[in-house]
C-alpha cells in the first residue's frame, strides 16, 4: 500500500524563525541604543541644573550685597550690614563651610544651605573695592555638581556695587 506524503501546513521554517529572530535582534539593539542616549541626556541635564542653582546662590549673594551699607569677609563668612524694609539695622553672615554656603539673618535666624545636597559649593571668595565715592564686592564662587562623573566646576562671577555705601 502506497500512502500519500501529506504536506503539514503549521508552524515555521527555520527561515523563517531565523529572519524572525534577527528582525528582534535588531530592533532591540535600536531601542537599547535610544535608551541608553536619552538616560546620558537626562543625567547631562540634571547635572546642569544642578549648576543652575549655584546661580541663584550667586543671586541672593548679590541682592543682599546691593542693599548693604557695608561687609567684611574673613576666613570664608561674608558678613553684611543691612537694613530691612521697615529700615530696621540687620546682619546677614554667609558662611562656606563642608562644600554648603549657609545662610544667617540677625531677624530671621539660620536660614540654612542655600544649596542643595546635589550641588557642591568648592569655593568662595570676595574681595572688597574701595573708591572716593563708593564701595563694592568682586565674588568669586565655584560649584560643582555631585551627579557629575567628569567633576567639572562651574565659576560664578559678579562685582557689585553697595547702594547704601552712596
Amino acid at each position: 500500500m502506497l500512502r500519500k506524503i501529506q504536506k503539514i501546513k503549521g508552524g515555521y521554517s527555520l527561515v523563517e524563525v531565523i529572519f524572525y529572530v534577527s528582525l528582534f535582534t535588531i530592533l532591540a539593539v535600536v531601542l537599547l541604543d535610544i535608551l541608553m542616549t536619552m538616560t546620558g541626556l537626562f543625567m547631562k541635564t540634571m547635572v546642569n541644573r544642578d549648576i543652575i542653582q549655584g546661580s541663584t546662590i550667586m543671586e541672593s549673594i548679590s541682592r543682599e550685597i546691593k542693599q548693604a551699607n557695608n561687609f567684611s569677609f574673613a576666613t570664608n563668612v561674608l558678613t553684611i550690614n543691612t537694613k530691612d524694609d521697615a529700615n530696621n539695622t540687620k546682619t546677614i553672615v554667609y558662611t562656606f563651610s563642608n562644600s554648603n554656603i549657609q545662610m544667617t539673618d540677625s531677624i530671621l535666624g539660620n536660614l540654612g544651605n542655600l544649596n542643595t545636597p546635589n550641588v557642591s559649593v568648592v569655593g568662595f571668595s570676595v574681595v572688597p573695592i574701595n573708591t572716593l565715592k563708593s564701595k563694592a564686592a568682586k565674588i568669586n564662587l565655584e560649584v560643582k555638581s555631585n551627579r557629575d562623573s567628569l567633576n567639572l566646576v562651574k565659576d560664578f562671577e559678579d562685582t557689585i556695587i553697595l547702594r547704601g555705601s552712596y
